[in-house]
């Protein structure tokens, strides 16, 4: 059966091998590959609708080849606050690289359908097919989830968030519905036409005093409400990335009670769900840790994905330690215990509890940037309990993850999580890469002695050390850098062969470049297509630089088809194209090489554009 696009068409089904609309006449394929099969959801006879999604078949471009059945999500309205919603779905899609979400080509899958029969100018956006039940639906026929399978779920959706977090974006709908549980048991988030990119810009609007639920001061903010799942702050209109886990504890909710959200009371005093009551199977330490998802105040739920990452590794030893301590052979024998030992207990536990007391102390004034204040009561805390040290460390290592903004405080509790636990080769390394931000050159080297010096055949830390000298254009101590982390690092290294390879291209060593690239590709995964396309990348620009051509464009096709949104790659296939011969292909290579969007900045895709612009301004 295939569908038309045309919302207003009456009867919009039509055989299998029609090639226009009985009804209305519009073509049935799109964009000259698209034939719409069947509707996701169910098709509004109201034209006004704002968009609607279809299962399609999709014969393929250049870009993403082989027929296949795809999604399609078409927006019909054009009002700009739709347009601007839809293609920061695109946009999101198109950046967040993670293999549970939709995958999208931008070069192609994007487009717009004018139709003859309809007033209507429809956006399109073509995503890969998620096989699965979303767990709206699942839960509906399913029984409550035990405690271990929403833990297991939990961190599945928050690895998948931490990545969307860390790419500047924020989902703003996150409800059972739009999660998509495949046949394998992996979970896939979808729908991102609420996601907003997490900017100064935005956190300034939404921080903004004197607005109404649809604009802050004088700015303009998309609300967007999924009710029983959107927090307050975001029915104001003032959505932060916090806003996400709020609305993550309820799908939780609504997945170990197995109860629509409506049907569970609030306590009216806290706004808090009551629901404890119904998830039996859920014990204390994890319930509370919902709970405080679910904060009403988005400053009193966890801060970061990373966080909740690092609480739910805890919860296991945190639910062990809660069963065994309210079981009855402990409680009995913790009474009798009791009776004899009190004395001692109070000696032992006195002057602990009392240095506990200073950290919470010092901790609290940390927070009000009470700096001097907290190190005097993390010193005397140290001082009676040395252990204490490493809860100060991961406190600064904890506070400095937090303000990734703000290069010089990071440095700061990183320096200061170090000063705690001189052995924490973690803060070590993220001390480093901040220094290597900040161009602090003095930092950098300190900090590499310390770490190396701790942990001598750290690949991960000659690899960025590499990195460092190389934005320097120090080729000689990135070189040295580099081989340090391949010797170290072996098989885990293959990232160093591929930035050593492009190193040597830079540096006019196309032999060594060329032989570097092929050892790498013998050991690196077929299933890891983005570094296998900058390899292949690598192999073809030493092979075009030492003019085999045929060889070069071979190569580049290749990287192509691995990772379509390399710029680098159609910049070297404009200039092998050219030196083929192959003018048509060159100028079409040469036009994407000049107008796509890089993600990270090359020093040789800037020199390839002004080579390309200086003979385009040649030629005329």
């Amino acid at each position: 059966m295939n569908y038309c696009i045309n919302p207003l068409c009456k009867q919009r089904q039509n055989p299998d091998d029609a090639d226009k609309c009985a009804s209305c006449g519009t073509s049935l394929l799109i964009n000259e590959r698209i034939r719409l099969i069947k509707p996701l959801r169910e098709l509004d006879h109201n034209p006004f609708t704002y968009n609607e999604i279809f299962e399609v078949e999709d014969s393929g471009t250049q870009w993403n080849p082989g027929q296949k059945r795809r999604v399609m999500k078409i927006l019909k309205w054009s009002s700009p606050q739709f347009v601007a919603r839809f293609e920061r779905e695109v946009l999101a899609l198109q950046i967040i690289e993670h293999p549970c979400i939709p995958q999208t080509n931008g070069l192609d899958d994007y487009f717009m359908v004018e139709s003859e029969n309809s007033p209507f100018k429809l956006r399109c956006l073509v995503m890969d097919k998620i096989e699965g039940e979303n767990l709206e639906d699942w839960i509906e026929t399913n029984p409550p989830i035990s405690q271990e399978l929403a833990l297991y779920w939990l961190e599945q959706i928050v690895a998948i968030l931490d990545i969307v977090h860390h790419t500047e974006f924020f989902h703003r709908d996150i409800k059972p519905g739009n999660i998509i549980l495949d046949p394998d048991g992996h979970l896939y988030l979808i729908d991102f036409g609420a996601a907003r990119q997490i900017t100064d810009t935005y956190l300034a609007k939404v921080s903004s005093t004197g607005g109404t639920d649809r604009s802050v001061g004088s700015y303009e903010i998309t609300k967007v409400i999924s009710h029983y799942y959107s927090p307050l702050e975001q029915a104001h209109g003032h959505a932060v990335p916090q806003s996400d886990f709020y609305a993550l504890g309820r799908t939780m909710v609504r997945l170990v009670t197995g109860i629509k959200l409506g049907q569970l009371e609030t306590n009216r005093d806290t706004g808090r769900l009551i629901w404890r009551h119904k998830a039996p199977q859920i014990d204390k330490p994890f319930a509370d840790f919902i709970d405080e998802l679910m904060a009403p105040n988005p400053a009193h739920r966890p801060q970061t994905t990373g966080m909740i990452l690092w609480r739910l590794k805890k919860l296991p030893e945190q639910s062990k330690i809660y069963r065994i301590t309210r079981s009855k052979p402990f409680v009995f024998s913790a009474a009798i215990a009791s009776i004899s030992v009190v004395g001692l207990l109070i000696y032992l536990l006195g002057l602990p509890a009392y240095a506990n007391n200073l950290v919470a102390r010092g901790q609290k004034l940390e927070a009000t940037n009470n700096t001097e204040q907290a190190q005097n009561l993390f010193e005397q805390a140290v001082k009676i309990s040395p252990k204490l040290s490493n809860q100060i460390s991961k406190f600064y290592f904890d506070k400095a993850a937090r303000v990734k903004e703000n290069l010089g405080l990071q440095k700061k509790y990183y320096s200061l999580a170090t000063k705690y636990n001189p052995n924490d080769v973690d803060s070590y390394n993220n001390l480093a890469l901040t220094c290597q931000f900040l161009k602090d050159i003095e930092c950098v080297n300190k900090t590499y002695q310390q770490l190396f010096k701790l942990e001598p055949k750290s690949w991960t830390g000659y690899y960025n050390l590499g990195n460092f000298y190389e934005e320097q254009e120090k080729y000689d101590l990135a070189e040295e850098q580099y081989n340090l982390a391949i010797k170290y690092g072996q098989e885990q290294a293959l990232t160093a062969v591929n930035n050593l390879s492009r190193l040597n291209n830079l540096q006019g060593k196309y032999a060594q470049a060329q032989k570097l690239s092929i050892e790498g590709l013998k050991k690196v995964p077929s299933s890891d297509k983005q570094l296998r396309a900058a390899l292949y990348k690598n192999l073809a620009w030493a092979k075009l630089m030492q003019k085999d051509y045929q060889g070069a464009d071979k190569d580049l096709q290749t990287a192509s088809e691995l990772d379509s949104q390399r710029v680098d790659v159609y910049c070297l296939l404009s200039k092998t194209k050219e030196a083929l011969g192959d003018i048509k292909s060159a100028s079409n290579y040469g036009e994407v090489c000049l107008l796509a969007r890089m993600d990270t900045w090359l020093p040789e895709v800037q020199k390839w554009r002004e080579e390309l612009i200086g003979r385009i301004f040649k030629s005329k």
